[in-house]
Formats: C-alpha cells, sequence, structure tokens
C-alpha cells in the first residue's frame, strides 16, 4: 500500500484489496501530523493511507492486527507546539482550513521558500498554513538515535525537505521540514518508531484524526460539514488515533468491525514519544509497515484491545514469572488455597473529551469485553496493572491481568499466550 486518502475515513472512501483473513499488508506510511497540518487541501488533519478490505470481516467481528515491522525511512523530521492561525479556519483548524485571502475551503498551496510564511495558496497566493509553532525543532535520525540541529542545518533541510523526509510518491503533503524550526539544539532522544493511527474505518464519514474520542468531540456541534452530535460520534467512532506508544513492532492490535471488509488503515508514524504526547505533536517520520490481520468472529467490541510487548508493561501487570509463581504458590498455600488464579495481561482502550472520561471508557469497556464489574477491573487495575496516558486530552490504557478464563470466553487467550505466556 502506497496511497493515501484525502485525509477522511469511512464507508464512502474506495478500499484497496481485499486481503485474505490471516493475509499480509506491507505499507508506505508518509508522515502524519505536522506536513498535513500545513497542507490545508488534505481535509482530515493526517495523511493516512487508503484503507484495505479484509475477507470475511463482517460488521461485529474484530480483527485482529499483528504488527510484524516497523522501520523509519525519514532522515530529518520537524515538529514541536502548534498555535492555530485565526482566520484561517472555520472552526477547527484540522480539518476545516480556509484561505485568508480569498476565503476558499480546502484550499490548493504551493511552496515560496522556507519558514513558517511558505505556504501560499495557489488561487490568491495569500499565506494559508492553519498552523505555527509555538516552540519547535528539527531532528535528525541515524536509525537508533535522533539529534535536534542549528539553524543552519534546519536550513538546509529545509531546501530539501521532500527527500529527507523520503515524502512517498502519492503524498501531496507540505513536507514541515520547510519551517526549518531550531528553537532546541543539541538535544539528544532515543529512536523507538509506533504507529499514532491504527485501526479500522469508522462507519460515517470523519476526518481521520478526529477518529477518536477526544479530537472527536471537536466534532459535536461544529459549523463545518462533518459536525455530528456525541451520540453519532460514540456509534459510528473506532479509535483508530491513538497515538499509544506501545502500538509498536511486535504488539497486536484488536479492532472493532463497523463496516463490511473492516478497512484497515494506518498512518501517523512517529520516531519516538513519551507518554501523554504533552506537546501535542512528537517527531513524524515515513516509513515501511507489515501487518498481519486476522477476522476473530462475532467479537463485537466497540474499541481497540492491545497486547503489548511485555517490557511496555505497567510493572504490575507484568507477567508472574516462574519463579514469582512458585513463590506466589507458596504463599497460596500457606493462607489455605487451593490454587492461584491463572491471569494474563490485557490492555484495553478508552477514549473520551478528557483523562476521566476516557479511564471511564476503558472500565467499561473492558468488564463488557470480560464480563467484570466495573469495580473488579478498577481493582484489578489497581493492584495489578495501571492506567497509561496514550494522549493527555483523552486517550488511555486500561492495562491489568485479567483473569485467563475471561480471555479464553472472549476468544482472546490465544493473542495473550502469544505475547506473555
Amino acid at each position: 500500500m502506497d496511497t493515501f486518502t484525502d485525509g477522511l475515513l469511512g464507508p464512502d472512501v474506495a478500499m484497496a484489496g481485499p486481503v485474505a483473513d490471516g493475509g499480509h499488508i506491507v505499507w508506505n506510511s508518509a508522515p502524519g501530523c505536522w506536513g498535513p497540518m500545513i497542507t490545508p487541501a488534505i481535509r482530515g488533519g493526517h495523511e493516512v493511507c487508503t484503507p484495505v478490505f479484509v475477507e470475511g470481516a463482517e460488521v461485529g467481528d474484530a480483527i485482529a492486527i499483528r504488527i510484524k515491522d516497523i522501520a523509519v525511512t525519514s532522515l530529518a523530521t520537524s515538529s514541536g507546539n502548534d498555535q492555530a492561525m485565526e482566520g484561517r479556519f472555520n472552526g477547527d483548524p484540522y480539518c476545516a482550513p480556509v484561505c485568508p485571502g480569498c476565503g476558499t475551503e480546502w484550499p490548493e498551496t504551493r511552496l515560496e521558500g522556507i519558514g513558517e510564511t511558505a505556504v501560499r495558496c495557489t488561487n490568491c497566493g495569500a499565506d494559508a498554513t492553519p498552523f505555527t509553532f509555538t516552540n519547535g525543532y528539527t531532528v535528525a535520525f541515524d536509525g537508533k538515535l535522533g539529534v535536534t540541529v542549528d539553524q543552519a542545518r534546519a536550513e538546509e533541510l529545509a531546501h530539501d525537505a521532500a527527500r529527507a523526509a523520503a515524502l512517498p510518491d502519492n503524498s501531496i503533503q507540505n513536507p514541515i521540514l520547510t519551517f526549518a524550526p531550531h528553537d532546541i539544539v543539541g538535544l539528544v532522544t532515543r529512536m523507538r518508531p509506533f504507529l499514532g493511527q491504527l485501526g479500522t474505518s469508522p462507519s460515517t464519514t470523519l476526518p481521520d484524526s478526529h477518529n477518536a474520542g477526544d479530537f472527536g468531540a471537536f466534532l459535536v456541534g461544529a459549523p463545518h460539514r462533518y459536525a455530528l452530535d456525541a451520540q453519532q460520534l460514540q456509534q459510528h467512532k473506532t479509535d483508530g488515533h491513538l497515538d499509544i506508544d506501545a502500538v509498536r513492532a511486535g504488539a497486536t492490535l484488536v479492532c472493532p468491525v463497523k463496516i463490511p471488509g473492516g478497512g484497515v488503515y494506518l498512518g501517523d508514524m512517529h520516531a519516538m514519544q513519551g507518554d501523554g504526547e504533552i506537546a501535542g505533536h512528537t517527531a513524524d517520520v515515513a516509513g515501511t509497515v507489515t501487518l498481519q490481520v486476522t477476522v476473530i468472529k462475532g467479537l463485537s467490541i466497540d474499541g481497540p484491545v492491545l497486547f503489548p510487548l511485555a517490557e511496555d508493561l505497567p510493572f504490575l501487570a507484568k507477567p508472574l514469572t516462574a519463579s514469582e509463581k512458585t513463590r506466589a504458590e507458596a504463599l497460596a498455600a500457606r493462607e489455605g488455597l487451593g490454587a492461584i488464579e491463572e491471569s494474563l495481561p490485557i490492555s484495553v482502550v478508552g477514549t473520551g473529551p478528557d483523562l476521566n472520561s476516557a479511564t471511564d471508557n476503558g472500565l467499561r469497556r473492558a468488564a463488557e469485553l470480560l464480563d467484570l464489574t466495573v469495580p473488579e477491573v478498577m481493582n484489578r487495575a489497581t493492584i495489578a496493572g495501571a492506567i497509561e496516558i496514550g494522549r493527555a486530552p483523552g486517550v488511555v490504557q486500561v492495562t491489568f491481568r485479567a483473569p485467563a478464563a475471561a480471555l479464553e470466553a472472549a476468544g482472546l487467550k490465544t493473542y495473550a499466550e502469544e505475547l506473555y505466556a
């Protein structure tokens, strides 16, 4: 897959494929956030890959997505904290840009030079970027590490931005390296790439960046054509815009099927990110991804379920080691128990307008999935797990060790055992 949507997802977006149940998809992904954010012709805030139809996936099923490999191809990128430019959008700068000069919605643009005024409306020539930086940086990579560069190097990269970003041929975004931000110089960070967007298509047309409970809340009562009410948002979204740093090579993500074929898609690859994506954005990169997809019949879920790598699990949620299990059995015998519970980790994603709402959503989803009560899930997440922040506005992981019998009843034990048995 090396083609992209115009930033929209849903049943009206043509799918590629089909791919067989159990088959593989190899993707060439474009940078997700900042490039599309300064390209007002992209309507969804991100530039994600064309969705793929999965054979046998019907509404009410789920699709397990095993992330086999992620490889960054960008040599550098720019990112930072954003500010929306007033007068250049209709209620939402991500999905309703307007040219401040001629009033054209989703205007086509061209680049003139470098810097934050380089994005120009092709119709009238006005500076048309919906976003600029409050504090930004340019970071170069060697495959393991990144280092933020100075003004001279940032401007060199800006003049060769498409090549340095490794933009795929079919990408239409303006590369964010063009802006050449350089507020942070000489900071070294570690690369650990993951996918900010991975999932299945929503059941109505949505801007791709708003396919989640927090960003999606901006659509409720919005003044533009993609407005929804709260009930419609909850019904149709699939929470594919996660920004959870554990969605990386080796992990398995289980996603709901809300349209025939599921419409598996991805994008918004990041070179690294700390929990919360506190700046609002991280290092957007291009790269290649290999996935394997498997249909789970009859698993009707509302949002994603994640099986992270064991090293990404919270301390209390990690599976018991052999020595811990031996010691636990001795402790249980001392206390008069016949056996200890067989349990395995699971991470249920919750989203909402804020972190409290997202946590409540994740707790309810976990309880419904495993036929437990919400208070029991709360207890398990407290003493055998954790609540982790994916994205600060309102994406969380409710991670805990769940009864193996409950996982088996849900049809998910196999996926947990692959990673943790």
